[in-house]
């Protein structure tokens, strides 16, 4: 464990040393004054973390880096993915150092092998779950947001003042500043359309489609934007009820399996137990004998 331990240290420097750490360096949001809510970070303490992660620059390139980068980015973890990969490489050697002592010489091949899927995969499952997560809450908090929007439009303000209000105005939330980052876009010069189709594209979501969709349609038609989310709104509060409705249905079969495991067992053993006891005690059968 040791000398593994020192190859990878040995090879770890080595990297570090050939990386130079400002490679591909670009601007950040702060630097242009559009960092974003959620993208505030505390560099003294994360500035050790980035550059170590900078020996992931090789690694992390191409699909790898571009698949990471968009589930860090709805996840809403303030990560590169080089740190991502890091953090991975990181539990892997805890989980080797750590389950050392109780391997077996014969099973160093499969412990090796178990230590680097359980490191590689737990980051990601705990990613999944937060990109769930956060999925979730936006699903939860669109129907108000557009009702905020469709409000300051029949109010007399046009789409990107009723946006700045409800944004300014609204309680900080992942819509919110889903919302800030549209409107951010916008005013660096990306056009409506196109910020709100990536804001749809981002998260793949059916009412994030159907929201963005809606509003496109009507920019293009000219049509109305009020009655376009008056209608909307309506809509997305009928499919959260539709939602709750089979979430109320699937419930008594999710209730089924503690039922079988936990509450019918109980339920057996306090019904049979006395009989079964006045059965040991007062066993008929001997009485025959």
């Amino acid at each position: 464990m040791l000398i593994l331990m020192c190859a990878y240290l040995c090879g770890f420097s080595f990297i570090l040393g050939l990386i130079p750490l400002e490679w591909e360096r670009r601007p950040s949001l702060g630097e242009l004054g559009l960092e974003f809510p959620h993208s505030k970070r505390k560099k003294n303490i994360f500035s050790f973390a980035r550059t170590i992660a900078g020996i992931n620059n090789p690694i992390c390139k191409g699909v790898l880096r571009r698949r990471i980068a968009k589930d860090l980015e709805v996840g809403h973890v303030d990560l590169t993915p080089e740190e991502f990969l890091l953090i991975k490489e990181c539990l892997i050697v805890f989980i080797l150092f750590f389950t050392f002592p109780f391997v077996p010489p014969d099973a160093i091949f499969g412990w090796v092998s178990m230590g680097f899927v359980c490191g590689y995969v737990a980051p990601e499952f705990w990613l999944k779950g937060r990109i769930k997560k956060v999925k979730g809450v936006i699903i939860k908090e669109l129907p108000d947001a557009i009702d905020l929007l469709g409000l300051c439009v029949n109010a007399g303000l046009d789409f990107m003042l009723s946006l700045k209000w409800v944004v300014e105005k609204s309680r900080p939330s992942i819509m919110i500043e889903e919302l800030n980052t549209v409107l951010q876009e916008i005013n660096v010069g990306k056009t409506r359309r196109d910020a709100i189709k990536d804001l749809a594209d981002r998260y793949d979501l059916p009412d994030l489609s159907t929201f963005a969709r809606t509003l496109i349609q009507a920019d293009k038609m000219g049509t109305s934007v009020t009655d376009a989310l008056n209608i909307l709104s309506e809509d997305m509060r009928l499919s959260r009820y539709r939602r709750g409705e089979q979430l109320a249905l699937k419930s008594p079969l999710k209730m089924l399996v503690p039922l079988l495991l936990f509450i019918f067992p109980v339920v057996a053993i306090l019904v049979a137990g006395p009989i079964l006891l006045d059965f040991i005690q007062n066993n008929p059968f001997q009485a025959m004998k």
